[in-house]
């Protein structure tokens, strides 16, 4: 996959089927769109594209928020490359971008600087100036400027819930993250690179891998079960471990953390990109009265966890 920090495509990146949206997620409902614009792409003999933007706009008009990224642009764009895009435009966003008109985005973007062969799109795509631009007024554009316009309907998951945004948050933040996956159509990760840490997990046994949660969503806090990918070479090697998000209260912790505790394992991590998947929820974070104490429990979620994840 090519990935572009700019919308200026060279020849042989013009006349793409490009998919346009935020996709934070990538979740099954943002991953029908991206089976439409492919199979399209496949049919016309054209490169398939995802025209994205970064940062998201929601941080742009409401930079107050707490982060509330599922898939920051590295998350997302390991994602898009496992679905076969040829080409990633990240176009930057903020104010003065924010202020085009919606012809003007498809006059100067769709047009003068992708030549996209056909554009695909949510049902609940909007651009342009004040969202003005609706999925009818792309659709009038594209027949004004010579491309075609696919509109995806809504798709819904089991028991009719549509597959949103939104909802994952939800079920992460209320620490749900076997429901957040059926949405997503895979476990929810928090990917960085390891940091060193208060080297406090080796002295009682438990070493672990920390890693800065950035702009990701803050789920919520506790012990999980998770699988770990170590990203070296271009590879990632999987490990089953279990997780601990939160402040670490029996040691004075002031700063919200992952470590993570890959079981049999024993190499240096520090400075690689670690995946961590959360898989499930085992209990909150809570203080113990001492270290002893502690380390009986990390004992206890890493038996539980271990039972967790040999189970799928």
């Amino acid at each position: 996959m090519r990935v572009f920090r700019h919308t200026s495509a060279s020849d042989d990146a013009r006349g793409a089927v490009v998919a346009a949206g935020n996709f934070d997620g990538v979740h099954l409902g943002h991953q029908a769109v991206l089976g439409e614009a492919k199979a399209l792409a496949t049919s016309l003999g054209a490169p398939f594209a995802v025209l994205t933007f970064e940062p998201h706009p929601r941080a742009v008009f409401q930079p107050g928020l707490p982060p509330f990224r599922l898939t920051p642009f590295r998350a997302k764009s390991l994602v898009l490359e496992t679905l076969g895009v040829d080409l990633l435009f990240t176009l930057h966003f903020d104010l003065a971008f924010a202020q085009k008109t919606a012809e003007q985005f498809v006059a100067e973007v769709l047009v003068a600087a992708l030549g996209a062969k056909a554009v695909v799109v949510g049902y609940d795509f909007v651009f342009g100036n004040k969202r003005r631009g609706t999925a009818a007024l792309l659709t009038a554009e594209g027949a004004k400027h010579g491309f075609a316009v696919k509109i995806v309907a809504p798709v819904a998951a089991a028991g009719g819930v549509i597959y949103s945004s939104t909802h994952i948050r939800e079920h992460l933040v209320a620490g749900r993250p076997r429901e957040a996956a059926a949405l997503l159509g895979r476990p929810w990760e928090i990917d960085g690179r390891v940091d060193v840490g208060d080297k406090l997990g080796r002295t009682i046994g438990f070493p672990t891998a920390n890693i800065d949660l950035a702009d990701y969503l803050r789920p919520a806090p506790g012990v999980y079960a998770v699988r770990a990918g170590i990203e070296d070479g271009g590879k990632v090697e999987w490990h089953d471990g279990a997780a601990n998000l939160g402040w670490r209260p029996t040691v004075g912790g002031k700063d919200l953390r992952l470590e993570t505790h890959l079981f049999d394992f024993s190499g240096d991590l520090y400075g690689k990109h670690l995946r961590v998947a959360l898989i499930e929820r085992l209990r909150p974070e809570q203080r113990f009265d001492g270290l002893d104490a502690l380390k009986a429990q990390i004992a206890a979620d890493c038996v539980q966890a271990r039972q967790i994840l040999a189970a799928g």
